[in-house]
């Protein structure tokens, strides 16, 4: 029955999903915050833009749920919040998880929740908390067919701006992509590979279980495609991006071009065409 959820989740014809994640105000980083100041202007800039899914927390989702009409896009809710995106690890590192995830998610109408698996140097007890979390969100997922996606993420070490500065080693990314479906995932939310063209060995790894892209640090228009169309072609099953998407010069013209890469509408050189197109006519 979770199908029925990620039916909501994943597009009818090509299978494939673009969410963008706008859930970066709950780790409490000033950062962070560029281009989404206005959360009500920035859920409806993105909503306009028609991507599959919106990723929001508890505090925000009202603004995408209050809508009207059925062609929004889903709902994925953010259940954890944590303290590690800084130049410096914390005295204490956590991540903790909202109280009641599952029973919030489904009063939200979402179609998925989302839980980090943190793998960060010289801070092992936050692995160990994001563990205790899935593990106590699994089964209650299951009990209300409520799809679990785990973001397994593999930091460099704070100071080079962990994990916003991600370890893309290819061994890294993969042992914690399959810990993540051995512990249950629904769906994997994953960062790319420092080369581009491994990525097929964390789809491998997962098997059965679909992988999201996850966006990262900011990139350039040209990289981000050129890198979006190449993960889709190894077997990605879409996009989570964040940054990328609410701090572009143009949010809806970006995702628009994102999701013809993803849903398979348009080439890398078309998207790149508009784009250009774009830039020259505000110039």
């Amino acid at each position: 029955m979770k199908q029925y959820r990620l039916n909501r989740l994943f597009n009818p014809v090509s299978n494939k999903c673009f969410d963008v994640a706008i859930d970066h105000g709950f780790f409490n980083e000033a950062e962070f915050l560029r281009g989404i100041e206005n959360m009500r202007s920035a859920v409806e800039i993105i909503v306009d833009a028609g991507p599959d899914a919106v990723q929001l927390t508890v505090g925000q989702l009202k603004y995408l749920q209050a809508i009207p009409g059925k062609q929004k896009p889903s709902l994925v809710l953010r259940t954890d919040v944590a303290n590690v995106y800084g130049s410096s690890l914390p005295a204490f590192a956590f991540s903790k998880m909202i109280s009641r995830a599952v029973l919030q998610a489904v009063r939200a109408d979402a179609v998925c929740l989302c839980v980090n698996l943190f793998s960060i140097p010289g801070a092992p007890e936050v692995t160990a908390q994001c563990i205790d979390n899935i593990l106590k969100i699994k089964a209650e997922s299951d009990l209300y067919c409520m799809p679990l996606m785990i973001e397994p993420l593999v930091f460099r070490p704070n100071e080079e701006k962990g994990g916003y500065m991600v370890d893309g080693d290819t061994r890294k990314i993969v042992s914690l992509v399959r810990q993540a479906v051995e512990l249950g995932a629904d769906i994997i939310k994953a960062d790319p590979t420092n080369d581009i063209n491994d990525y097929y060995r964390v789809i491998e790894i997962a098997g059965a279980t679909p992988v999201l892209v996850r966006g990262g640090s900011k990139a350039n228009d040209e990289e981000i495609i050129v890198r979006t169309a190449k993960l889709m072609e190894q077997g990605a099953s879409g996009i989570v991006y964040g940054r990328n998407i609410i701090q572009h010069a143009s949010p809806p013209l970006i995702t628009k071009v994102l999701m013809g890469i993803v849903h398979g509408k348009i080439s890398t050189k078309e998207g790149s065409d508009i784009l250009r197109t774009h830039h020259l006519s505000i110039s």
